[in-house]
């Protein structure tokens, strides 16, 4: 494939990299497939313990001369690097399009992510601003800077191959940090593309090698980040199960997170909401991506007074759905990303049904020309109650449960409910409806819409959850200051030494 040619994808041996060389390593080889037509896109070679040693080795070199790099001169090559990946957008949609399953318009705006990501950070790296404050003490000064934390260990998920790397190390590398990301085993070969291009930009202005490191592997990769004192700083994405291990190792050494966990995310429909708008959301949120978001909507929660109208145009709408190859523009929902999450479908249909829910939308696998990889379902709609164990769960697949609510505080206590706070959203033209939905009094998670649906997020506010989706910030906003270290500075410029606090210490 076309895509393939100009990334150059196709070699073995290319695992792990400190920026421009590829590091030899001896580890397992790990082929890729896609889920699309179950065809081999490429292998790599996942890195083994010297090859991950000698990286963060060359990282921790890397820092002590980036970090004495001016941050506008840092955020020159980020502005390049985002020019770059302009220039490889297509090819790069179609990659992640392919490698993980996604329709290509979903493929196209996770690399339009990228790059705005790198717009954000270009201007922030004139903007790593600091306080200043009043003193108690006369002829004194205090002030507080922001200082780079070190290393950046980046673990990400399939389901988002190269746009949550890009929000991480974009606003790392302008902070003065460097990086070491492994990317998903499940979709290694979009690392391998992204660094092939960041590889040249950063050759290009003489960035320090070991400023991008790029490792490769499954679990056990992922626990050497975790378990390493010399990453001040892990941010993960991926299921809480992952996230609470990955947290106790990390707190266990007294390192930082950020992670970016399970979403059970709900959209509540009033009586009041523009019902077609309404549509919209939901079904985009339910289905996109194949409902393997974080962000998907897995919950509608719908006044009672328009349950039955809303959920007949929900039906018509999931019987217009074209579900194909998502390289083909006409198509709306790809495949899942492989057979074992085929299974994780269907076993919560089973449990779901278990439990006394009605599938007013069936599901089930698809079958015949087209769908010979086994990884296409279908979309489904269930009638169920708040309490279901698997309404309490995040089921990463297109399975959208409906429910029914009288009172907007009885709407809200339902979406809170879950273990789980990412995203969450209210279609309603009631002002106080809103304002209730957006106050102390409303949802309480890390992202709350009016008149928009669960999935999707801007690059310009700080993205992130609650509860047991982790609690970290990524992207925009101050999120910037999860990659450094605060220090309060005071200065004595006069001739005397007051103490605070009015203290005596007379010699």
């Amino acid at each position: 494939m076309q895509f393939l040619q100009l990334l150059q994808l196709q070699r073995e041996n290319e695992g792990s990299s400190t920026g421009t060389i590829w590091q030899k390593s001896k580890g397992q080889k790990i082929t890729s497939f896609s889920p699309v037509d179950n065809q081999e896109i490429g292998a790599i070679i996942s890195t083994d313990k010297e090859a991950y040693e000698n990286i963060i080795t060359t990282a921790q070199a890397a820092f002590q001369e980036w970090r004495k790099w001016p941050a506008p001169k840092r955020g020159e090559v980020v502005r390049q690097l985002g020019e770059a990946l302009r220039n490889d957008k297509q090819a790069l949609g179609q990659l992640v399009s392919y490698a993980m399953g996604k329709s290509l318009q979903e493929g196209l705006g996770e690399v339009q992510e990228m790059i705005d990501i790198c717009d954000f950070a270009v201007g922030l790296s004139r903007q790593l601003y600091g306080l200043t404050m009043h003193s108690e003490r006369p002829l004194h000064r205090m002030y507080e800077q922001w200082h780079p934390l070190g290393i950046v260990g980046i673990i990400s998920a399939f389901n988002f191959p190269v746009a949550v790397w890009s929000w991480n190390a974009a606003l790392a590398w302008v902070c003065g940090n460097v990086t070491v990301w492994k990317p998903s085993e499940k979709t290694p070969l979009c690392g391998n593309a992204i660094q092939h291009i960041v590889a040249k930009v950063f050759k290009a202005n003489q960035v320090p090698e070991g400023v991008n490191n790029l490792i490769q592997g499954g679990r056990e990769v992922g626990e050497w980040i975790s378990h390493d004192t010399r990453i001040p700083l892990v941010s993960a994405t991926g299921s809480t199960r992952m996230g609470k291990e990955l947290n106790q190792a990390v707190a266990a050494r007294l390192g930082k997170t950020i992670l970016e966990l399970g979403g059970n995310n709900a959209i509540i429909i009033s009586e009041h909401a523009d019902l077609d708008m309404s549509l919209v959301g939901a079904v985009f949120g339910a289905v996109g991506t194949a409902g393997q978001r974080c962000t998907s909507t897995r919950r509608l929660i719908i006044h009672e007074k328009i349950y039955d109208q809303f959920v007949t145009k929900l039906v018509k709408a999931y019987q217009q759905i074209k579900i194909g190859n998502p390289l083909d523009a006409a198509m709306h929902m790809g495949p899942l990303i492989d057979t074992t999450a085929v299974k994780m479908y269907l076993d919560s249909i089973a449990a779901c049904k278990k439990e006394g829910g009605n599938f007013i939308v069936e599901g089930g696998v698809l079958e015949g020309a087209g769908y010979e990889s086994g990884c296409y379902v279908k979309p489904c709609i269930a009638e169920a109650l708040p309490h279901y164990a698997m309404v309490q769960q995040e089921t990463f697949a297109p399975i959208l449960y409906v429910m029914k609510y009288a009172k907007i505080e009885e709407a809200i206590a339902i979406q809170n409910a879950v273990p789980q706070g990412l995203s969450s959203a209210i279609m309603t033209l009631n002002m106080r409806e809103s304002e209730l939905f957006l106050s102390t009094l409303g949802s309480d998670c890390g992202i709350a819409n009016v008149n928009i649906g669960t999935s999707g997020a801007e690059i310009g506010g700080a993205f992130g959850g609650e509860k047991e989706t982790g609690g970290g910030r990524e992207s925009g906003s101050d999120a910037w200051k999860a990659y450094m270290r605060r220090q309060t500075n005071t200065i004595n410029w006069g001739n005397q030494l007051p103490l605070a606090q009015g203290i005596k210490f007379d010699l």
